[in-house]
């Protein structure tokens, strides 16, 4: 049975009752129809003396084409926690349009542990991402503006791209300025996925509605003749593109299936972005329930990594306890087993697949010093005899590990997790960095690849080296990175799954988000509009005579 089928079977409550479920007064809700909602800011200033609950971050290892169920997961123990009798709050990351109609599909979790309602949440939802397009583009169209009505600020080079929310590879480089008209500049130029543009990060650090137009005032949209840096204000673009996302910065509150409060904010990707849902949106969830859990996207040397070195220095916010989502499966294709005969029993792949999770593993629990669990989704091809290996790998490494079904069973599925989630999160929430902000850029680089990544050595292009100098004279030397990296390896090379020769990162090329508040590096080839695959999901996607959405999943 689909995904959409499970959530067309199970009945969904009015959103005020959900609301109501988290003490949030009516006047506080704005709907957007009967099962979805923004919550006013204004709920904030009532919380504010409140205690904060436990912070629960749900990670995963590499992920493979298989599939490990992180968001599934995430949603699971949201139910479980609930079930239990904790006063649980899912917040998470609101789904993209690229993935949802390119290879990935849709990100609301899967079988019995989903967030509701998926079709609407999965499409246009209640319009956040549209809204950061439209900001970010905006910011374009005044550029060009300022330039063909006389380039009063002497813009020579402008670093500011166009965004949309879909993967369209033909827009990765294009020529603009073509009509011939008088005093337009013709020039190359390309588009970004919206969720790695510099809008979404801005989204989802800012502290509130000042913060965010501060952040966009920042943003350096590129160079004059003198080469000095050029901004958002200066093109006097931040008012108005502020009021575009005066909505979008409100946190969307949904229901899980068994009728849970999730809070859905955000959706940067990690490999080419930061990864995490907005700070506004766990900072309130923390507020309202006893026990927060959220996620970050990919693997825990991407989602994770970035959480805990660039979000919880923003926030002050820190995990109390860090789940790692994990496969049978793809612990042996990460072992090096070819993906069809992936459902064939195999001790030796699964061993070595095994050195992935603990490296991940490790860096949580030895580098930033934070509990961890590790949650099985577990499969009908998982053997005993896997199962029982890969338990007593994690017993003599010291590492907890609980079998997750909540696929099939939902909150049922989750319940030992959720248990073994309690007892974990009653630290104090400290954490230790491998990078100070004080630092030099090269330095944080390189500490995030030799000890999160395992690699040898970090090597830098000659305009990777001359954008680093330019940025710290520039006086940013003290932010923190985001290392844009394949999501499928530890090392920049996305083949490299086993990571058992020495390899060293490229850095090929760096840019600064004056807004976002972070550098980030571009390593190997990622790209940051990304293409569809030769069968999209959109090729199965359709609606029938009834108005039912099919084939989403």
């Amino acid at each position: 049975m689909e995904d959409i089928e499970i959530a067309k079977m199970t009945e969904i409550k009015n959103i005020n009752e959900i609301a109501n479920k988290l003490g949030i007064r009516e006047e506080l809700i704005e709907q957007y129809g009967k099962y979805k909602a923004k919550i006013d800011l204004k709920i904030n200033k009532e919380l504010e003396n409140r205690q904060n609950g436990k912070l629960v971050l749900v990670t995963a290892i590499n992920p493979t084409p298989l599939g490990e169920g992180k968001t599934t997961i995430s949603i699971g123990l949201t139910d479980a926690l609930n079930k239990i009798g904790k006063n649980a709050v899912g917040v998470l990351r609101e789904p993209s349009l690229g993935p949802v109609f390119g290879i990935k599909g849709g990100a609301t979790g899967g079988g019995y542990s989903q967030v509701i309602p998926m079709e609407d949440i999965n499409i246009h939802f209640t319009g956040d991402i549209h809204a950061i397009t439209a900001a970010n583009n905006l910011l374009s169209a005044m550029i060009d503006n300022h330039i063909y009505s006389g380039n009063e600020l002497k813009i020579k080079n402008v670093t500011w791209k166009r965004c949309m929310d879909l993967n369209d590879r033909q827009l990765r480089k294009i020529n603009t300025g073509l009509s011939g008209e008088k005093n337009t500049k013709e020039r190359v130029d390309g588009f970004d996925i919206t969720v790695a543009s510099e809008i979404m990060a801005i989204v989802c650090l800012s502290k509130d509605l000042e913060d965010l137009k501060r952040r966009i005032s920042n943003i350096i949209i590129g160079y004059n003749e003198d080469n000095q840096k050029v901004t958002a204000k200066d093109i006097k673009a931040e008012g108005a593109m502020t009021v575009l996302l005066k909505d979008a910065i409100k946190p969307n509150l949904v229901q899980t299936l068994e009728h849970n409060p999730v809070l859905m904010h955000g959706g940067p990707f990690a490999n080419i972005a930061h990864g995490c849902n907005s700070i506004i949106a766990t900072k309130m969830g923390l507020k309202l329930g006893d026990y927060v859990v959220t996620e970050a996207g990919f693997g825990a040397d991407l989602g994770a990594e970035k959480f805990l070195d660039i979000k919880t220095r923003a926030a002050g916010v820190i995990p109390n306890v860090v789940v790692c989502v994990a496969t049978i499966k793809a612990l042996k294709y990460h072992g090096g087993m070819d993906i069809k005969e992936i459902s064939t029993e195999s001790i030796d792949y699964l061993k070595k697949g095994t050195d992935n999770l603990l490296k991940h593993i490790s860096n949580i629990k030895n580098v930033y010093g934070i509990n961890a669990v590790v949650a099985i989704n577990k499969f009908n091809i998982d053997t005993e005899n896997e199962i029982n290996c890969l338990k007593e790998i994690l017993d003599r490494n010291n590492i907890e590990m609980s079998l997750v079904e909540c696929w099939g069973r939902g909150s049922e599925g989750a319940v030992e997790l959720a248990n073994k989630v309690v007892g974990l999160a009653e630290n104090n929430g400290n954490i230790n960095y491998p990078y100070d902000l004080s630092d030099s850029f090269k330095t944080k680089i390189e500490s995030i690849a030799t000890k999160i990544y395992g690699a040898t050595k970090v090597v830098y292009t000659e305009i990777a080296e001359e954008k680093i100098r330019k940025f710290e004279n520039m006086g940013y030397g003290k932010l923190p990175i985001c290392i844009s990296k394949t999501q499928y390896s530890f090392s920049d090379d996305p083949k490299n799954l086993l990571c058992d020769k020495p390899f060293d990162i490229t850095v090929r090329d760096v840019e600064i988000k004056a807004g976002a508040e972070f550098l980030v590096v571009y390593t190997g080839n990622v790209i940051t509009m990304p293409g569809l695959p030769k069968v999209p999901a959109a090729e199965k996607i359709d609606i029938d005579n009834n108005g039912n959405i099919v084939g989403l999943f």
